[in-house]
């Protein structure tokens, strides 16, 4: 089925839920052929609305099968198997929403569409509810205990309630997801379907680009009917929360809280910590960065021309992180830190490829644990590359690689190596970029002129599906061409 088709039956299942016809909108989301995993998590709740509880689990299914990290779907799922008194794998199920946490508070699902905010203290609520129906009295205070550790003011009620129920061995109330909170369509696909043709025929009036003289293979400007008065400076921030910096030093993070990011990178600051970390934005992700790392943004030409210039001195210290303090009593000695420090074995091992990831692992580590640990970075096949400690693809580790000899080469507890892809495969569609392509809207796939593309799907006969250096989005088919297997 077509993204536009797809598009406009998701929003009127939309519009049918607005209504109150849960019925109408449930046929619907069950007519589109190929659903994401937003459609089928909606598709289940409507099916647990009915009690079709069978029905809903399989919608869950398949909707975890398409987002492995999907909390608020792995809530749902357990719910599902609570109703249905299959209280141990209601457990495992909470389990994993807990773990899709990442030890967060909550999970605001408002940017993805779906007006629902997961609280950890929610979930292990219902996970002591479904080990008190297993008889499991001690295991479920000790996870309420652990939900007090998650708490927020508007949660402390039901927590309490549920604590003097469990000390009397009672049975208490779940907490249910919303019925009719679902997730809906992005607002600027779903305006754009009646004004113009979503894959971007409409024709240029003005751009508001000052000196906009480009000719060839672009993307569309920003358009409106009568032209500007006066040239102004590009509104690219406009509409971006927190303040802009730029990036002056490259920074590899060492806990999963900590962002990566290299110098030019143009991140968001939202928050600045009395410890010199700055809680930031990049490219859709928070995490923490050193603020004397960074640089505030100036949007002038002349401060535009200082920042391309390259650092001249050597990246300032790293700031010291303030730990968090863990409350501890005699009913909470059980609940452990939110997150555990680093093993003095651990180390970061940084890869080169045509873009640098890196990764955490302890110097007991396999090789075979190291290749996939970077195959799901990669997000190719362990088979498709090779690990090598050069650049020139010589000295390259397999299997059979003495890996004390390679944790002997860290320094600082960091070793570098180098990545080599295999030859392709004929199962692959390779495309190479005869032109860059770059595009604000968060499902299009940004690439420079001379990038290679994975195909994944063909949206149709104009537009493509591809993967290229970890990013995953839709392009259009013209501005690129096939790469010959034997080239």
């Amino acid at each position: 089925m077509a993204f536009l088709d797809t598009l406009r039956q998701w929003d009127e299942a939309i519009s049918c839920v607005d209504r109150q016809d849960l019925k109408q909108a449930l046929e619907i989301f069950l007519s589109i052929e190929d659903p994401n995993s937003k459609i089928s998590f909606n598709v289940g709740c409507l099916q647990l609305v009915e009690q079709k509880l069978d029905a809903a689990e399989k919608a869950f299914d398949f909707s975890i099968s398409k987002d492995e990290h999907l909390a608020v779907a792995f809530f749902q799922r357990a719910i599902t198997f609570y109703k249905k008194q299959r209280f141990q794998e209601s457990v495992s199920d909470f389990q994993l929403a807990l773990k899709a946490l990442r030890g967060n508070q909550l999970i605001d699902y408002k940017a993805l569409g779906l007006r629902y905010k997961l609280y950890a203290c929610e979930v292990l609520h219902n996970m002591a509810l479904a080990e008190a129906h297993l008889g499991e009295w001690e295991r479920a205070q000790k996870n309420l205990v652990k939900a007090l550790e998650y708490k927020t003011d508007n949660k402390l009620n039901i927590l309490d309630r549920a604590m003097q129920s469990i000390l009397k061995q009672n049975i208490f109330k779940a907490v249910e997801f919303p019925s009719t909170a679902l997730f809906r369509p992005n607002k600027y696909y779903v305006a754009q379907l009646d004004k113009k043709d979503y894959l971007g025929k409409a024709k240029v009036v003005a751009s508001v680009i000052p000196q906009d003289h480009f000719s060839g293979f672009a993307p569309l400007q920003p358009q409106f009917e009568k032209g500007p008065d006066t040239p102004k400076e590009p509104e690219v921030l406009r509409a971006l929360e927190g303040e802009a910096h730029i990036v002056r030093y490259e920074f590899l993070p060492e806990t999963s809280d900590e962002l990566a990011v290299v110098p030019g990178n143009i991140v968001f600051v939202l928050q600045k910590g009395s410890d010199n970390w700055a809680s930031v934005v990049f490219n859709g992700r928070k995490g923490l960065v050193p603020y004397n790392y960074l640089e505030r943004l100036e949007m002038s030409l002349g401060a535009k021309q200082k920042q391309e210039e390259s650092p001249s001195r050597e990246p300032p210290s790293r700031p010291e992180r303030k730990q968090a303090v863990v409350r501890s009593n005699s009913s909470s000695a059980d609940v452990e830190p939110k997150e555990a420090q680093p093993a003095d074995k651990s180390c970061i091992v940084k890869v080169y490829y045509t873009f640098n990831v890196a990764v955490r692992v302890t110097s007991d580590c396999t090789y075979s644990m190291l290749v996939e640990k970077m195959s799901k970075k990669l997000k190719r096949a362990s088979s498709s590359f090779t690990l090598s400690f050069t650049s020139e693809a010589n000295s390259v580790m397999s299997k059979d690689t003495d890996m004390v000899s390679v944790w002997s080469r860290t320094r600082n507890r960091r070793l570098k190596l180098w990545c080599h892809i295999k030859e392709l495969q004929d199962t692959e569609m390779i495309f190479v970029a005869r032109h860059s392509y770059e595009s604000s809207n968060p499902e299009d796939l940004t690439f420079n002129k001379g990038d290679t593309i994975t195909l994944i799907s063909k949206v149709n006969q104009d537009w493509l599906e591809g993967y290229c250096e970890g990013n995953t989005g839709i392009f259009p088919a013209s501005f690129v061409e096939q790469l010959s297997i034997n080239q």
